[in-house]
């Protein structure tokens, strides 16, 4: 759940803000046209719905396939070293490629698999069963987002700073 939430925000901002994402492409040798980060951004928004929606297989499968796409990515990045400032997955906050997106991306990925090998259900149907009118679940489900983006935009940057620090 929490994975396609993720990915329905990346999409969000990648739709409304591609600027730095079609900056991250290029700098990757891809083909970084704004307009088709935009609609990459709307695909993934749908992709997320339609997993929120079903729970399905074919749902997890392009859940599956956009955070192996993700991961791909970020380990070109990494290998190659590119100069990249920013993937753009969450707008402005600045979210370098890393070797923590490479895990978030992987267990996104292996969250996916598993609903696709036992299928899951709608979240309308999750909620319905959970005590509170699944308010809790969904305060949990919120907070593994936050943690989530915390990880990928602020963690890197704290901890080079630790680093700086305990060098001099």
């Amino acid at each position: 759940m929490i994975a396609v939430v993720v990915l329905a925000l990346g999409g969000m901002f990648k739709a409304v803000s591609p600027g730095d994402t079609a900056t991250a492409l290029r700098g990757a040798g891809l083909p970084g046209w704004p307009v088709l980060v935009r609609a990459g951004g709307v695909f993934e928004i749908a992709v997320a719905v339609f997993a929120l929606a079903t729970g399905n297989r074919a749902a997890a499968a392009l859940v599956l396939v956009s955070y192996l796409a993700f991961t791909g990515f970020v380990a070109v990045a990494l290998k190659r070293e590119l100069p990249i400032s920013s993937c753009g997955c969450f707008g402005k906050a600045d979210t370098p490629p890393s070797i923590l997106h490479l895990v978030v991306n992987l267990a996104a990925a292996a969250a996916a698999l598993a609903v696709m090998i036992d299928p899951g259900v709608a979240i309308a149907d999750v909620v319905a069963v959970q005590p509170l009118g699944g308010a809790p679940f969904l305060v949990l489900v919120a907070t593994g987002v936050s943690l989530t983006f915390l990880t990928l935009t602020r963690l890197p940057r704290l901890l080079v700073t630790v680093r700086a620090m305990s060098a001099s």
